[in-house]
């Protein structure tokens, strides 16, 4: 497979890559993400494949706004409302009950992971494609990467298509947080404490 390198704003041939069945990695206000439709179960299997991750760990999933969570989530905790309205677009994912008809492939228990992320390009791409299941544009176990060429240097010919936004301002995967429970637990630490997301409740 030939992986080729575009600018960020050729939305339509990455949608024409995704719509096929293909995954497409693309910048996020974290890292570099790599992703597919997030109802299409072989291509998000073909991520596992491409970054060479254990098919145990599950896929969190990407919207471009608020209203989109309805489409992958139900008994959405008021909790994961509330640290939405206030957190996104940003770097805090939310672990919240999921919509049976979303593939296994995204996550084998009855939760999925939720996020918006703040970067105009990446927005761009959910917009026109809907939500996706997006993972860090990496060989797993290596590091995340920052730049389009660093996605290129671990994910060339296992990807078709990368989408250069430039270096994404981040550099550090987003914070994880159970909001399943009576109180949010912290899954993984990333820009966003526990303090900041206990202000918000």
């Amino acid at each position: 497979m030939k992986t080729e390198i575009v600018p960020a704003t050729e939305i339509e041939q990455a949608l024409r890559i995704l719509r096929s069945g293909g995954i497409v990695a693309f910048p996020t206000d974290t890292v570099y993400g790599v992703g597919s439709l997030a109802f299409d179960n072989t291509a998000i299997e073909s991520i596992y494949t491409a970054k060479d991750r254990p098919v145990e760990k599950a896929i969190p999933i990407l919207i471009a706004d608020l209203d989109d969570i309805y489409k992958v989530a139900e008994g959405i905790p008021d909790m994961a409302l509330r640290f939405a309205v206030h957190f996104w677009p940003g770097p805090l994912t939310c672990v919240v009950p999921k919509k049976p008809i979303l593939p296994s492939a995204v996550s084998a228990t009855p939760t999925v992971a939720v996020r918006i992320p703040d970067h105009i390009d990446a927005r761009a791409l959910l917009r026109a494609a809907g939500p996706m299941a997006v993972t860090s544009a990496n060989i797993s176990g290596h590091p995340s990467p920052s730049t389009a060429q660093e996605v290129y240097d671990q994910l060339d010919g296992r990807i078709p298509l990368i989408l250069d936004g430039g270096k994404t301002p981040g550099g550090l995967p987003s914070t994880l947080v159970d909001c399943t429970g009576e109180q949010p637990i912290i899954l993984r630490q990333g820009p966003i404490s526990l303090s900041e997301l206990m202000t918000v409740l």
